[in-house]
């Protein structure tokens, strides 16, 4: 039987046991602390654009909210890296509950731009709740897709497993290894089959020994999924990866059933990482552009 260890980032004979197990990197241990205020970075100096430039469409990026304040943190970070990435376009933060700017406050200042939620799949919030709360403050504002599925979330998966310490660029090392892609879990079945649709894709495009689901809210819960995978003769290490954007409540509560049950190895949450970065800047991308997107997905099918 493999040896049961606490599951950690770094390993280390010096670790403690049953340490609490880390949340974050870090981009985020420096916003732990006081968390900064939503802000939008003012447009640079106005220059005369080309003839035949389409202007640049702010992007509004909508978050859920937390009482805690490490989530607020983390979008804030998310939000700075977009803008590294774009210095050009005007990003703005606004939350759906708990944290301020609330969504109110925010979108009639905005009326050109464009929103993308912070959100992994398509469920009530992207369903509901944001749409509803766009309706409240009077908005129009055009909502590109969530976040998810996509091949950048495979490989901000992987980024976060690799700082856990497990040698995910080690193809023998993936074939032995089985991980549990945890999320919260969704009242709406269509939402979960597509968490369970990205495991499968996870596991055959990335070739892990196997990939299962779990729930922080629901079941099957992390103790059962890491069950199943040692009955896996395939599996000989397992490593829980949270499939949630910050840290908060469900994310602790991942950690502490992780630890309890002896997972080798546990990822800290997606986060900021430039994957998810690039991500929202591709769905704002697709957003501003619905026509040749069309165009270009028919011309795909019909090919």
């Amino acid at each position: 039987m493999t040896h049961r260890t606490t599951p950690r980032q770094q390993r280390s004979d010096l670790t403690p046991r049953n340490p609490a197990p880390h949340q974050g990197r870090g981009e985020l241990r420096d916003a732990e602390g006081d968390p900064p205020q939503p802000h939008t970075v003012p447009t640079p100096a106005h220059r005369p654009r080309p003839a035949g430039v389409a202007p640049v469409r702010p992007l509004l990026l909508l978050a859920h909210g937390s009482r805690d304040p490490r989530h607020a943190a983390t979008v804030e970070a998310l939000a700075d890296a977009i803008r590294q990435l774009r210095p050009e376009l005007p990003v703005t933060t606004a939350y759906l509950d708990h944290c301020a700017p609330r969504i109110a406050q925010v979108v009639p200042r905005l009326t050109d731009a464009i929103a993308v939620p912070l959100l992994l799949n398509r469920a009530f919030h992207a369903k509901h709740d944001i749409p509803a709360a766009l309706r409240a403050a009077g908005s129009s504002l055009p909502v590109a897709e969530v976040l998810g599925p996509s091949p950048l979330l495979l490989d901000a998966l992987d980024r976060r497993l690799a700082e856990s310490g497990l040698d995910v660029a080690d193809p023998a090392v993936r074939a032995r290894t089985g991980v549990v892609l945890t999320a919260a879990g969704s009242s709406d079945p269509a939402a979960n089959a597509t968490t369970r649709a990205v495991a499968a894709t996870w596991r055959r495009t990335r070739g892990w020994a196997a990939v299962t689901t779990a729930y922080a809210a629901a079941a099957p819960t992390v103790t059962d999924a890491l069950a199943a995978l040692r009955a896996d003769p395939a599996v000989r290490t397992t490593a829980v990866a949270p499939y949630l954007l910050a840290p908060g409540l469900l994310p602790d509560r991942i950690a502490t059933a992780s630890t309890a049950a002896g997972a080798d190895h546990l990822a800290p949450v997606l986060g900021a990482a430039p994957e998810l970065a690039r991500l929202v800047l591709a769905r704002h991308t697709e957003a501003a552009a619905p026509a040749r997107s069309t165009r270009t997905t028919r011309t795909a099918r019909t090919a």
